[in-house]
């Protein structure tokens, strides 16, 4: 009689867990739909984003390698 309870713990929380990541994903595909029409219609061409450089530290050295570029990722998105 535990064993048949224990399947029928596991059986409910394996539900309301899909229930939740469900409705999660639901709602946050819904935002999306919702606000994606109103971003196409007021693109305006943004000012090209500064980059930044990552430069080595002074060293004795006589020739140094080339910077590595850093992105951000968008605030927005």
């Amino acid at each position: 009689m535990a064993i048949l309870g224990l399947v029928y713990l596991a059986v409910i929380f394996i539900a309301c867990f899909a229930v939740v990541h469900v409705i999660k994903l639901a709602v946050a595909g819904f935002r999306s739909i919702k606000h994606k029409p109103a971003q196409a219609e007021e693109q305006k061409p943004s000012p090209p984003k500064p980059v930044y450089y990552i430069v080595e530290k002074k060293r004795a050295k006589k020739t140094y390698g080339k910077p590595r570029e850093i992105s951000f990722k968008d605030k927005d998105a």
